[in-house]
């Protein structure tokens, strides 16, 4: 079995496979304070929950853009699950052409859901990833990254718009009724989800006229699956895409 773990810098996104088979995912808070032992009793614990033998974990893949975490997350799984963690960064075989002015810029995350996207839907592409920042990438038919966008996520917005004017609540995420809203919440809702919704189809149609077909446009992150009802571009919705990521890298690079 694989353990992929793609860390954020809100949650870290954990999940265990059998070969090609999800059998469990879970999201947990990114914490840059907590020790590699705390992070191993976690995953301990989590492991039983599922009912999963952690004996028979045979690798460990890691994605991260918190590089403070690296040193506990190697500790975790050489502690924990004996095993050297796979990190994705120089080195490392993704099949990807990095067209990019300086390619060690570019996110791990981003490069991993690009493997993901153009081995599962095939190129040209677009990902949406809602995470803490809202990323635009760009797959061409070749499969070669092409570069992207990147906009504050939703969740950074919505709490500077609370922290920054006294008067505005914090609201929950859902989609209001309609656009015109009739109080402050249905207002803030109105604005947070058709705005961002906005923002995609927006973006997407513009790069979109960059490519020389028209490509598909896939939306993962936790609220994809939100904006997407009120999106016309993003329809095709893989919450899982960086996990599946990891495991097809892990598969390139095992011996």
């Amino acid at each position: 079995m694989l353990l992929a773990v793609d860390v954020g810098n809100t949650n870290i996104v954990l999940g265990v496979y059998d070969g090609k088979k999800l059998k469990v995912s879970w999201r947990i808070s990114t914490n840059r304070q907590q020790t590699g032992d705390e992070y191993g009793v976690v995953l301990k614990n989590l492991f039983l929950q599922a009912g999963i033998d952690d004996h028979q974990l045979r690798g460990v893949i890691v994605s991260s853009v918190v590089p403070p975490l690296m040193s506990a997350l190697s500790e975790m799984s050489q502690r924990y699950f004996n095993c050297e963690p796979m990190v994705i960064g120089p080195g490392i075989k993704t099949g990807l052409n990095i067209l990019m002015d300086n390619p060690r810029e570019v996110g791990a995350d981003r490069i991993v859901n690009a493997v993901a996207g153009y081995e599962l839907y095939g190129g040209p592409l677009i990902i949406v990833d809602f995470g803490t920042a809202t990323t635009f990438d760009a797959i061409s038919a070749r499969g070669d990254y092409l570069g992207g966008a990147i906009a504050p996520g939703i969740g950074i917005s919505t709490e500077a718009l609370f922290q920054k004017a006294a008067k505005l609540p914090r609201v929950e995420l859902v989609t209001p009724p309609r656009v015109i809203g009739r109080n402050t919440i249905a207002s803030m809702q109105a604005g947070i989800i058709y705005g961002f919704a906005g923002q995609v189809d927006g973006i997407v149609t513009r790069m979109s006229n960059e490519f020389l077909q028209k490509p598909q446009v896939i939306g993962t992150g936790g609220l994809a699956t939100l904006i997407s009802q009120e999106s016309e571009t993003m329809k095709t919705i893989n919450p899982m895409l960086t996990l599946e990521g990891l495991r097809i890298i892990y598969a390139r690079n095992s011996k």
